[in-house]
Parts: structure tokens; C-alpha cells; sequence
């Protein structure tokens, strides 16, 4: 099997380096519609597995427009709490922003999750997604979620990933993603990516 992890196109609060969660249910901007007219239009692709927040259902909609949309809520961004909405210059003297950041963003978010929970709920979603998909014989699985989702996923399920050295390190860009193959040695997933695109 197949995944391609893909992350939505850019909104306001991306462009303007906003912390863009689970809570913040915004638009695409028009840079964000032009970066998935840039990514292409693939109509052969039947069924898309979505956050259904609207900018990875507008996303999934333009560059896959034939495909159903399956929205799977657990794939919802993190959760950042106190903290969305606002841009790292808004908090630079928020002590309990500086606090979040000096400890690698693990630790919960005043009112939001914290990165383990994440962590669980994103793989706990796309395990299940993923076995249901290979029971119905589905060899391509296309997932438009978030940034955090995707670093979450690998973060759980890539080859060598541990919890202190890789989770920012799987950061893509909007409209960007990775296509992975999907195994079960020993009955645990594994993602392995195959090319970042």
C-alpha cells in the first residue's frame, strides 16, 4: 500500500505565522488556492481521507475534485489553546508561551494538548484508517490534513523516529506532503517514506 500524506494550502493565519489549530477553522487564502492550482488537478483519485477543517476539505477539493471526501476528525491540528491565533512575536513575553517553546513544545499548551496526546490521537486515527483501508483492498491512500498531523504520523510510525529527535524534522510546507509505503512487520505499522514532493 501506498500513502501520500499531503498538508493543506496556506490560509491567512499561516501567512501571517499564526499558531493555526484544531480552533481555528479558516479559509484558504487566494496564495493557498494558487499553491494547489500549482500542485495539479488529479481526477482519478476516487476517495480522500480528510481533517474536516475547511482548509484541508477545500484543499482535498481542488486538487482531488471527482474524489469523495471521507473527514476523519482525530486529524484535526493540534490543539494549541491559549496560544492560537497569536504568532510567536505576539507572546515573546507570554512567560508560559516561552516556557512551551524552551521545552520543544512538549508539554501542554495552556487549555490545549500537550505533544503526546497528539501524538496518540493522530496515530491511534491513522492506524485505524489504514487497516480499515487495507481490509477494503485500497492500495492508494491519499490523507489532506495539517502540518502537525503529518509530524505526528511519521514522528509515530517512520523508520528510527524517536520522541526527543525527530518530530519538527518531518515539517513540510503547504501544499507539500510525503509519499510513504505502508507495512505491518510483526503487526505494527510502519511508514516509510519514499519521497517528499
Amino acid at each position: 500500500m501506498r500513502l501520500w500524506l499531503m498538508r493543506h494550502g496556506a490560509t491567512e493565519g499561516n501567512e501571517l505565522n499564526r499558531y493555526v489549530g484544531r480552533r481555528t477553522d479558516e479559509p484558504l487564502s487566494e496564495r493557498g488556492r494558487a499553491q494547489c492550482a500549482s500542485f495539479g488537478t488529479f481526477p482519478q483519485v476516487e476517495k480522500v481521507y480528510v481533517s474536516p477543517l475547511l482548509r484541508a476539505r477545500q484543499t482535498a477539493e481542488l486538487c482531488y475534485p471527482c474524489a469523495e471526501q471521507v473527514a476523519v476528525p482525530a486529524l484535526e491540528e493540534f490543539d494549541f489553546g491559549a496560544f492560537e491565533g497569536r504568532s510567536a512575536r505576539d507572546m515573546e513575553h507570554d512567560e508560559a508561551y516561552r516556557a512551551w517553546v524552551d521545552g520543544w513544545c512538549r508539554w501542554r499548551c495552556p487549555g490545549g494538548e500537550d505533544r503526546e496526546e497528539f501524538v496518540t490521537r493522530t496515530a491511534t486515527a491513522l492506524s485505524e484508517l489504514l487497516a480499515g483501508a487495507a481490509e477494503r483492498g485500497e492500495q492508494h491512500v491519499v490523507v489532506v490534513a495539517h502540518g502537525g498531523t503529518i509530524m505526528a504520523a511519521l514522528h509515530a510510525f517512520a523508520d528510527g523516529s524517536s520522541l526527543d529527535d525527530d518530530y519538527f524534522g518531518w515539517g513540510v510546507g503547504c501544499c507539500e506532503g510525503y509519499t510513504c509505503a505502508v507495512t505491518w512487520p510483526n503487526g505494527h505499522l510502519r511508514l516509510t517514506p519514499i519521497c517528499e514532493c
